[in-house]
């Protein structure tokens, strides 16, 4: 029987990023994962996740995204490579829309550097770009991208120079408290620990099935695409474009020159994790592409690529971040729906604090469990 004084169950961005945290502060801590760190049946993975300060989701998710760039930039420090590329990012919609108004309440809420172009002016900075003329593009210039599976590499492997131990291929059965902390049983035996942080994403209901919280885990594809015409692209930044085919987002032409876009929440599809279909259907592409032929004709060519990647959503879209009613000694993190990887630095030292002191400075009155009892 193995003991350490946390284990972390899960080691996506998260978990990774937790890990990270508790072995910056000397604890003796083991990370558990039931593939490999990094891996493509989760929502960690892809190349790349956006990074933005206006947060259209609510202005209360600002500061925390805000000490989550200051991580970033720790982390990069530490490992000796660059993960956070910033490149402007330009959300795109009608002005009442979902997209910009949400955007423009938190950069009013939070005084931050923004530029609001019309359509016009829009589609002349932008050549890619073909709008309708009612349509806005709200200029946040530092937005921008993190190179997701080497963000996770660098978390776990400075998380292992300061100590910490990492087992891979190892499925948790369960999760129990008990007097001296919590017992967790795995298809290699039994750890007992002080606490443990469970960021298990979409597998985080299948751990703890008496959450409060009704889960859903729905269904995503990224499409990358071979643009039809690099000219226009030149200059292009990170966006998000709201119109009549929904919300979609991209990433300039990297290394590969092609064009990642996505549909956020795509069908909307629930799925169970472990049997879900991960083959991309020419439906699956049409969703996508919609808003690529109507809105950015250059990048319109061959679909090269395609990979499908999971969201764990709650009722309300935000995170989960508590000690587990009951069994204080439990963390529980779902900072998912579709919106986590950025944040996952400053998250990692939430869940530190609570796993280590019981409690945080930052604010996560937003994030409770007892917002669902």
């Amino acid at each position: 029987m193995a003991n350490f004084d946390i284990v972390v169950c899960g080691l996506g961005v998260t978990g990774s990023a937790a890990l990270h945290g508790l072995a910056c502060r000397g604890v003796r801590a083991l990370g558990l994962e039931r593939f490999v760190p990094g891996h493509e049946r989760g929502s960690s993975h892809g190349e790349t996740r956006i990074i933005r300060l206006g947060y259209f989701e609510h202005p209360s998710y600002v500061p925390l995204v805000q000490r989550a760039y200051a991580k970033w930039r720790e982390i990069e420090a530490a490992a000796g490579r660059q993960l956070l590329h910033v490149t402007g990012i330009v959300e795109i919609g009608p002005p009442r829309g979902v997209l910009v108004a949400g955007t423009l309440a938190s950069i009013a809420r939070h005084a931050l550097p923004h530029e609001i172009l019309a359509a016009p002016a829009l589609m002349q900075r932008y050549p890619a770009f073909r709008v309708p003329p009612d349509y806005v593009g709200v200029v946040q210039p530092e937005g921008g991208f993190l190179e997701a599976e080497p963000a996770i590499a660098a978390l776990v492997s400075l998380a292992q120079a300061k100590g910490a131990e990492i087992r891979c291929g190892e499925t948790i059965h369960a999760i129990t408290p008990v007097a001296s902390g919590v017992r967790i049983v795995t298809d290699r035996g039994v750890i007992e620990a002080g606490a443990a942080i469970v960021a298990l994403g979409p597998w985080l209901k299948a751990l703890l099935p008496d959450i409060s919280a009704s889960i859903r885990i729905t269904r995503q594809v990224m499409a990358w695409f071979e643009p039809a015409d690099q000219t226009p692209l030149a200059g292009l930044p990170v966006f998000l474009l709201e119109s009549r085919h929904g919300i979609h987002y991209g990433f300039p032409p990297l290394r590969s020159r092609l064009i990642k876009v996505a549909k956020h929440h795509h069908r909307d599809q629930s799925v169970d994790p472990d049997a879900h279909d991960r083959t991309v259907t020419a439906e699956d592409e049409m969703l996508v592409r919609a808003a690529v032929a109507e809105h950015l004709p250059a990048a319109n060519g061959r679909l090269i690529k395609a990979k499908t990647c999971l969201y764990t959503m709650t009722p309300d879209g935000d995170f989960i971040i508590d000690r587990l009613p009951g069994a204080a000694q439990i963390v529980v993190a779902s900072p998912c729906s579709g919106h986590g990887f950025k944040f996952a630095p400053a998250i990692g030292e939430i869940l530190a604090d609570l796993a280590t002191t019981g409690a945080t400075a930052h604010d996560i009155a937003r994030f409770t469990l007892a917002r669902f009892s």
